[in-house]
């Protein structure tokens, strides 16, 4: 509110106790009544209200050990993790509470902890990320104090469990600018201690156009990507991570990085099943990385294009175009080398509009079709509706059932030899 922003939620707090809360309402849920949580639902909403409380103790770098209650508003306002969140509206005369003057620093776009920072930070290990990603999302500086106790208690920062710091880098992501939350990472060991993948990326020189080392390239990438999404987010981020681990030098002394896409995603794969991301996002991100190096040419035929849908996904294609083009425009950092992209749209346009096949489930042919004929059921199935599809590719004529069943059948008369030259007696026929 003192933003000027429209709130989405409220916490209230008390001196009553969880047992007075829960008899004041005709329904409340005691959803964390030995904290002196209980949640009220109210006209749709649900509002925590909490106990005044202070707390003792952090063994586990994140919970207290002893929770007592409290008499006043301040006491319970004193362990909170910063001044601007240590701020409190009296119900009903609106009386604002600050005795830490988080207005005053909410004025100065400045993040300070509530007393000593090492004191909060050794308290809860997800505080010192938390300032980071406040910094982030709201465009604010971190006090000079307060930042500088961040490497000093990164250690307790590595007992949080792994889920809540996978939610705050989340939010870090979804910033408007997630490369300054990604640069304090860096500058305060956070990065090394969480994504040491993306940290050894600082110092590797690339070669061409490129004007920055692959750490910087894939910080300004981030921050250019039009979409802003956590799986196109996650791809640009990390798509050319692997770079330090299959860099080698040239006989002209030039750096290179072949087939870095599929370290990339294979790095990307390691860190996400690490933070506990859900396995279908994580799919879909080294999808988009190990794809990410497409070279388009307008030399390429309608099969080419036809494949190319194939391979990405026709859902994919805008997606992976985002990375495409953050990767490009992070080259310099100045203009983006569309790498011919609209052209290539219109083109996928074009031959999408034509209906011919793209994939197995496009053929006029099921495997349960070639079963009828006589193959016997199994792997090979598969395998035989992957060479049809490559033959309707290319001439998509092809594609009737009466066609492809012969085609089925004489793939099995040569017992599927080879690949290669099963595909050249499908197009010979």
């Amino acid at each position: 509110m003192l933003l000027g922003k429209k709130p989405d939620d409220f916490d209230v707090a008390t001196n009553a106790t969880p047992r007075q809360v829960l008899e004041m309402f005709r329904y409340a849920i005691p959803t964390g009544i030995e904290h002196g949580t209980v949640t009220i639902p109210f006209k749709g909403s649900h509002f925590e209200c909490t106990t005044f409380r202070a707390e003792q103790g952090y063994s586990d770098g994140r919970h207290p050990d002893k929770i007592s209650f409290a008499t006043t508003i301040e006491e319970d306002l004193s362990r909170r993790d910063f001044t601007m969140n240590a701020i409190a509206v009296s119900i009903p005369q609106g009386t604002i509470i600050d005795p830490f003057h988080g207005k005053n620093d909410i004025s100065a776009s400045v993040i300070r902890t509530v007393g000593n920072p090492l004191e909060r930070f050794s308290e809860d290990g997800l505080r010192p990320l938390r300032a980071i990603r406040f910094a982030s999302q709201l465009g604010f500086q971190i006090h000079e104090n307060t930042i500088a106790a961040i490497p000093a208690t990164l250690s307790v920062t590595a007992k949080v469990s792994i889920e809540r710091i996978r939610d705050e880098f989340i939010k870090i992501l979804l910033s408007k600018q997630p490369s300054s939350a990604l640069r304090l990472m860096e500058n305060t060991g956070m990065m090394r201690l969480l994504l040491p993948e993306l940290s050894v990326c600082r110092g590797v020189i690339q070669k061409g156009l490129h004007v920055f080392d692959v750490l910087d390239h894939l910080l300004a990438a981030c921050d250019v990507c039009p979409i802003h999404r956590l799986d196109v987010l996650l791809a640009t981020l990390f798509h050319d991570i692997g770079k330090p681990l299959v860099r080698e030098i040239d006989e002209n002394g030039e750096p290179t990085f072949y087939l870095h896409e599929k370290k990339s995603a294979e790095i990307a794969v390691r860190i996400m099943n690490r933070m506990k991301f859900p396995v279908k996002l994580t799919k879909e991100v080294s999808h988009l990385i190990e794809n990410h190096m497409f070279h388009y040419e307008p030399c390429w035929t309608d099969a080419a294009v036809r494949r190319f849908i194939g391979r990405i996904g026709y859902e994919r294609i805008e997606t992976l175009f985002a990375v495409r083009y953050a990767d490009s425009q992070a080259i310099t950092g100045k203009q983006a080398l569309h790498d011919n992209l609209d052209d290539l749209r219109q083109r996928i346009k074009s031959v999408s509009a034509q209906g011919d096949a793209i994939s197995v489930k496009d053929l006029a042919i099921s495997g349960n079709d070639i079963v009828q004929t006589g193959i016997q059921p199994g792997p090979i199935i598969g395998l035989i509706l992957k060479e049809i599809l490559e033959a309707v590719i290319d001439d998509p004529s092809l594609n009737t059932k009466e066609k492809l069943v012969g085609i089925a059948q004489e793939i099995q008369a040569t017992r599927y030899q080879d690949s290669k030259s099963s595909i050249g007696r499908i197009k010979s026929h």
